[in-house]
């Protein structure tokens, strides 16, 4: 499955609740959902394509995700410049047919994850998005995801105006 401008039912689930609605939520029958969104990317997609539509998706969707979040506005550029270039990466070293992301919000970080690399992460002299990554989040690793590759994650703090 891949994103689909066609989709929105299916990521308002991913939503904060007060974000997506009760009356769009319950007839639907969610239990308590929590603050993610996740996308994944089929084999037909270049790597510059697989960049512009994670991030467009995303994008329309993170100020929902973000709405509670101080300074809101820095945390949503610095997590799509972060998810830019970890799906960049990613997509450019497929380790099979999709690539899948999710991208979290708990209150403290926003969390990103993107799946499906056939490697273990390059230094960022090989990456040189990856200097950009290093300097706008406080944490980034991989674990071998369910296939036979990797998955990316990173941490971006969020901090309120006054620290």
């Amino acid at each position: 499955m891949t994103i689909s401008d066609a989709m929105p039912q299916l990521w308002a689930s991913s939503l904060p609740f007060a974000a997506v609605r009760s009356a769009a939520a319950a007839p639907l029958g969610l239990p308590d959902v929590e603050n993610s969104i996740e996308f994944r990317l089929g084999p037909e997609h270049t790597s510059v394509q697989s960049m512009r539509r994670a991030r467009g998706f995303v994008a329309k969707v993170l100020p929902a995700l973000l709405a509670d979040a101080p300074n809101g506005n820095v945390v949503e550029e610095a997590t799509l410049a972060v998810l830019t270039e970890l799906v960049d990466i990613t997509a450019r070293h497929r380790s099979g047919i999709d690539l899948s992301g999710r991208v979290s919000y708990d209150g403290e970080h926003v969390l990103i994850a993107v799946g499906g690399m056939d490697q273990p992460l390059p230094d960022p002299e090989e990456e040189p998005g990856l200097f950009l990554v290093r300097r706008l989040v406080d944490d980034i690793g991989q674990y071998r995801d369910d296939g036979d590759g990797y998955a990316t994650w990173a941490s971006i703090p969020v901090r309120s105006k006054s620290q």
